[in-house]
């Protein structure tokens, strides 16, 4: 993973984490509470597959310029390998 993914993945974790605390220590009946859970997590969930989609198109646009080009390796693979 790279460093933009490892950010990434820290910051929604922190976010997730902070979140869940908030809502645990606030003084609330307990159905209130897990209400509220299960929205924050599916907020959390819509906002993770959104950044997933986002970093799929971002990675689909490096590389489609990219494709069906091999800049000669093929070549070199198989005089290497012989």
């Amino acid at each position: 993973m790279n460093t933009t993914g490892k950010v990434l993945v820290s910051v929604l974790a922190g976010a997730a984490a902070g979140a869940i605390l908030g809502i645990l220590f606030a003084p609330d009946k307990g159905s209130e509470t897990r209400k509220k859970i299960a929205k924050k997590t599916k907020d959390l969930r819509t906002d993770v597959q959104e950044k997933f989609s986002d970093f799929l198109e971002n990675v689909k646009e490096k590389v489609e310029p990219n494709k069906g080009q091999d800049h000669g390796h093929k070549e070199k693979m198989k005089t290497e390998t012989v």
